[in-house]
């Protein structure tokens, strides 16, 4: 598949771990339009992340929700400047893992763990659907949370199982630094000089609306995004654009929804003709 992608200007709208997809559209021969959709920081006390670290080495939980690899990623910094990294390493190996999607199963694996199940839908529903079917009662839960989501319904949902649920979240969005990045790409897809955006995760596509609406250029969005091949990564992302009246152009095959299917998919429809934005 190399260079299949060589001379088309592909969008990808830059969360946590979209440095690994611009290398691997990259590897294609893709000319990578990156747009950071917001910074990602610690959070701004470390106290109640250094508590939790400290509660599930003492008393190891029986399970562990891991919503996102970021959290799990900034939970290991926290441990390793508490100087407790193999400590938490190990009562994390005793717990029950349960992943929202592949990616906190990545991050579990940098640390050389494995989750024992990952969900079928990448979202707070989908856990909780997971764990509807599995017996909870008296187990203690780690919850890893990721901010600007209210959280309230899944942890009901599991403290109603039985369950005694210990959250944290361990890092923070600052949106505001991002917004001038967002309405560039917006003029660039407007202009036409991308030749497809790429969603990986559902909340890029809520971030491109909201930011949109803010700085009054939705009009503009929606006429860029009608000349533009849209490419979803599964079908949580296609539905979320469908909700705000989007199509999907570009799809992976088999239901494989990694970023790598999605970069073959793309390959193989924008491969049908020559790159418009080549031509600007």
């Amino acid at each position: 598949m190399a260079d299949r992608l060589n001379g088309y200007r592909i969008l990808i709208l830059e969360t946590r771990e979209e440095a690994q997809f611009s290398r691997m559209l990259a590897e294609q021969g893709a000319d990578v339009l990156q747009c950071p959709m917001f910074a990602i920081h610690d959070a701004p006390d470390p106290a109640p992340v250094e508590a939790w670290i400290r509660r599930s080495i003492e008393r190891p939980f029986d399970d562990l929700v891991l919503m996102t690899g970021e959290g799990l990623r900034r939970l290991m910094k926290v441990a390793r400047r508490m100087n407790r990294e193999k400590d938490f390493v190990s009562a994390l190996a005793n717990a029950r893992k349960f992943a929202r999607g592949p990616k906190p199963g990545r991050a579990l694996r940098e640390i050389g763990l494995e989750p024992q199940v990952t969900t079928e839908k990448p979202t707070s529903e989908g856990i909780a659907e997971m764990l509807a079917r599995i017996d909870l009662k008296g187990h203690r839960l780690g919850l890893q949370l990721y901010p600007d989501k209210d959280h309230s319904a899944l942890i009901g949902a599991i403290t109603a199982q039985g369950a005694e649920v210990d959250s944290v979240t361990p890092y923070v969005y600052d949106a505001q630094a991002a917004d001038g990045n967002i309405v560039t790409a917006i003029d660039e897809m407007a202009q036409g000089h991308v030749d497809a955006i790429a969603f990986t995760n559902l909340g890029q596509v809520r971030r491109l609306i909201e930011v949109a609406r803010a700085h009054g250029c939705e009009a503009r969005l929606r006429e860029g995004l009608a000349k533009t091949p849209i490419a979803s990564v599964g079908p949580a992302v296609s539905g979320e654009l469908k909700s705000h009246d989007l199509r999907t152009d570009i799809y992976p095959a088999n239901e494989a929804f990694f970023m790598r299917p999605l970069i073959s998919a793309m390959a193989a429809a924008l491969g049908k003709a020559p790159p418009r934005a080549a031509t600007k």
